[in-house]
């Protein structure tokens, strides 16, 4: 084998590794290694709680071990397949392989991924208190957060929200600074022991603040029932505001990612102008809302074809290897790979945030056969594409598309 047969055998082997790790739901084999990871994510969790036990530590030792055995083995080489993986990351596709290797690793996914396993090891070569592993083996729980979009969505919203997050975490701070001095001056006297200092008063600065209470300290003075009673307002006043920040971010959020796919949508595709109610009523079944930030890639040349997508909002753009050529909204992309199981030609970029809808590969081909008025209307826009000249634009990879279909492996194209 000639060398640049082997850089593309390895280089088409790292994109099948990479769908499978992050390719969501649309690969069988990625839903199969999610589902298997979650698993084993669970069953380690468990295993650790119940380890803890002495009789069931005792009894269930050999079982125990086996589990934490074939955890971390499998955890371990998922790690080392993502850092191989990470040329084909998105976000890092623009670098070269070893500073998007390097960049995934300070990532805060990758350093999740490394502690589900890394105490295992650390174990054999420090002496320590177990239970400080024991405590560190439970950290592989947040793996939970790369495989759920709930967890990664509260994740991206509190990312948006930090700095006010962190103007309320001062304001909170300064709360508890201003009422335990307020208190140390109000009843040092009475009780010393108690609110001697400003940081004796900080402890039930805290509790009062945050509405715990636990009620071990209480003031005796006048006056320090008066500024209890002002930090117990403050502090209801005070723990609303998180809760109305990140509610508000995770609506818009929601909203941003899966918007509501309405009728006007669909009926202001060109395509799906000429379908009566009832086909848009079906159109509207299968399809799903993806949002799209600015910048992010929506289709990589190479890649198998998953779905054909429409344009509801916004700008892409198709990086055609002679130029680049923008879609705008109404126009839709990529169905000429679908319909043709072939691999993605071209790239293809949001210009500005954009909202598509998706349709799936086999919920075309469910579609189609439910409604063959659908699929003449599509297979009637792929076919006039197949004659157009390169420079009329129609809403797909138009010349890049054209192109006699490259072979991709067998497993790729079914997927």
């Amino acid at each position: 084998m000639s060398e640049p047969d082997r850089r593309r055998g390895l280089a088409l082997l790292r994109r099948r590794v990479h769908i499978v790790l992050d390719g969501g739901s649309h690969d069988r084999l990625a839903r199969i290694v999610h589902r298997a990871l979650i698993g084993l994510v669970v069953l380690s969790v468990v295993s650790v709680i119940f380890e803890s036990v002495p009789e069931y530590g005792d009894e269930y030792a050999t079982l125990f071990n086996v589990i934490e055995y074939v955890a971390v083995a499998a955890f371990t080489l998922e790690y080392i397949l993502r850092v191989w993986c990470a040329p084909e990351l998105a976000f890092l596709a623009d670098r070269s392989p070893m500073s998007a290797r390097l960049a995934f690793i300070r990532s805060g996914w990758a350093i999740i991924d490394l502690a589900a396993f890394l105490p295992f090891y650390l174990s054999f070569y420090f002496s320590t208190d177990l239970r400080v592993f024991l405590m560190l083996r439970l950290l592989r729980f947040f793996k939970f957060a790369r495989y759920s979009p709930g967890i990664r969505t509260l994740l991206a919203v509190i990312e948006a929200e930090r700095k006010a997050l962190l103007a309320w975490l001062i304001l909170l701070f300064g709360a508890v600074l201003f009422y335990s001095t307020a208190m140390h001056l109000a009843e040092h006297e009475a009780q010393p022991e108690k609110f001697g200092t400003i940081p004796d008063a900080m402890w039930w600065a805290i509790e009062t603040v945050t509405t715990v209470g636990y009620g071990e300290v209480i003031p005796l003075t006048l006056a320090g029932k008066l500024i209890a009673s002002f930090a117990m307002v403050t502090g209801f006043l005070l723990l609303g505001l998180p809760v109305g920040i990140l509610a508000t971010a995770f609506a818009e959020e929601i909203h941003r990612r899966e918007f509501v796919v309405t009728w006007t949508m669909v009926a202001s595709v060109p395509l799906f102008r000429g379908l009566d109610a009832s086909g848009i009523a079906e159109i509207m079944r299968y399809l799903r809302a993806q949002s799209i930030p600015r910048g992010a890639v929506i289709v990589r040349k190479g890649d198998p074809a998953h779905s054909m997508y429409f344009i509801a909002e916004g700008e892409v753009e198709v990086e055609l290897p002679q130029e680049n050529v923008r879609l705008g909204e109404g126009q839709f992309f990529g169905e000429m790979a679908v319909l043709q199981k072939t691999s993605r030609s071209a790239d293809v970029r949001a210009t500005a945030s954009t909202k598509l809808l998706v349709l799936d590969t086999y919920d075309l081909q469910t579609l189609t056969k439910r409604n063959p008025e659908i699929g003449d209307a599509i297979r009637e826009v792929a076919q006039s594409r197949s004659e157009l000249a390169p420079a009329e634009r129609h809403g797909d990879m138009i010349e890049a598309e054209l192109e006699e279909p490259a072979a991709v492996p067998e497993q790729a194209s079914e997927a």
